[in-house]
């Protein structure tokens, strides 16, 4: 009894360390989680050379597979940006009268969110937000909410998100069994979370015009755009890369050559590595940009991902410290005799995490390796399941510690009590939605 409450202490207070950190004293993530990896070991009597070891390889581990991930993702993210791509996408969906604006918002999210960090999106997407705001005489809390809902939910439960994928990756799950779930459950949570659950409360949301020092933000002409064709060969072609991988392994031999090819061809990297280059091909030289401004592009948003792979590789080295300490391997001595489903568990660490550390990444990085040494003990419950009520816990409690809240509640123009009201109610029913939605998928796969 007294090793469990030592080992619950640990872990409790090594969290609070990290709220603390970053909260009160304003330390970046990055130097928090590696302050609380060397607590964690000094407390579980870890032999300093093996803390060290144990940090190394959980940097290693994480980095080794995410960093190139990361790195052609935003290449072919940052050709959506400056093409255009993403704008085109929202436009065609606009001539689709029989979509409500609301839906197009999620639409919009979920598909261009594919291949956007969610900042990044909200900072791309916002302008359409603004101009169909403007043309429906709608308050923009009613479009901006389904936008940046949809856009939350695909970053956390559907790869090649970082924080999707690094869990997918760290407990064994097939990478395009979650792609395909996790937007079937993105969408049904975003369009319960933002349109549906906006429309039953329609008479108390405030009108919201553009706020002035946004006013001149504008979407580009149609004509300076991409075809939606070639925007969606785009988007699109990595996704079924990954995607003929997963049915490869259910329809053929193994042992083929032609099952290796499709396995060589699905594999993250390489799927994201023929992307960055279609991008570059079908949205910069095709549109007689020269490969001196594409390096130039590529340069400036490979300086700004230094920030998410500092905060993943410390991420590494917090869960590389839980599991060489003997932590992991106590909490799911603990876990096992609590008469809580796993899926359940996975959900409520995400979503407590979520609301103290402020950062998703951070909170599914934590997740995992609280979660993932009990999964053991219940084979039943398949690794894709996990991985999803992880992103489903993630998706809910934006609040004042997240800096989306702020971006949100910058770009609409509204108050803290409308965005607390709007936006983190939005998220929250997301969040419960999909943890509903991945409790029914757990009685089928």
């Amino acid at each position: 009894m007294d090793s469990q409450l030592w080992i619950i202490s640990v872990l409790i207070t090594s969290i609070i360390l990290i709220v603390i950190s970053i909260i009160k004293f304003k330390l970046h993530p990055f130097l928090a989680l590696l302050l609380a990896s060397f607590y964690v070991g000094a407390l579980m009597k870890m032999p300093p050379l093996k803390m060290i070891a144990a940090i190394e390889d959980g940097i290693g581990s994480t980095l080794g597979f995410l960093a190139a991930v990361i790195g052609l993702g935003t290449i072919l993210g940052k050709m959506m940006e400056i093409s255009g791509a993403a704008e085109r996408i929202g436009l065609t969906l606009q001539k689709c009268r029989w979509l409500s604006p609301q839906v197009i918002m999620v639409l919009v999210g979920l598909i261009c969110g594919i291949t956007l960090f969610v900042e990044v999106g909200v900072v791309l997407l916002i302008p359409l937000a603004f101009s169909i705001a403007k043309k429906t005489q709608t308050s923009l809390l009613m479009l901006a909410i389904p936008l940046c809902t949809a856009l939350m939910a695909v970053h956390c439960i559907v790869p090649p998100h970082p924080a999707a994928l690094f869990v997918t990756n760290a407990l064994g799950a097939d990478v395009g069994t979650v792609i395909v779930y996790g937007l079937g459950i993105g969408l049904l949570a975003s369009l319960i979370g933002g349109p549906i659950f906006l429309k039953c409360i329609n008479n108390k949301i405030p009108f919201k015009t553009v706020p002035e020092e946004f006013s001149d933000m504008k979407v580009r002409p149609e004509e300076e755009l991409p075809s939606l064709g070639t925007t969606l060969f785009t988007i699109l072609l990595p996704i079924v890369l990954m995607l003929l991988k997963t049915v490869a392994v259910f329809v053929m031999d193994k042992n083929c050559f032609s099952y290796s090819v499709l396995e060589f061809f699905g594999n993250p990297i390489t799927a994201m590595f023929i992307g960055a280059f279609v991008a570059y091909y079908m949205l910069g030289i095709r549109r007689n940009m020269v490969m001196s401004i594409l390096l130039f592009k590529t340069e400036e948003c490979f300086s700004s991902i230094a920030n998410i792979l500092l905060i993943i590789g410390a991420g590494g080295a917090f869960n590389g410290i839980l599991k060489n300490s003997g932590l992991s391997d106590g909490l799911a001595g603990i876990f096992s005799h609590l008469d809580m489903h796993p899926i359940l568990l996975a959900w409520l660490v995400a979503i407590i995490l979520h609301a103290a550390v402020g950062s998703a990444t951070v909170a599914m990085m934590g997740a995992t390796a609280i979660v993932s040494p009990m999964l053991p003990r219940y084979p039943d419950v398949s690794p894709e399941i996990i991985t999803l009520a992880i992103g489903s816990g993630a998706i809910g409690c934006t609040i004042v510690t997240d800096s989306l809240f702020w971006l949100v509640k910058q770009y609409c123009g509204a108050t803290l009590n409308e965005i607390f009201n709007y936006y983190t109610s939005a998220t929250f029913i997301a969040s419960l939605v999909a943890l509903s939605g991945t409790f029914l998928l757990s009685y089928i796969i």
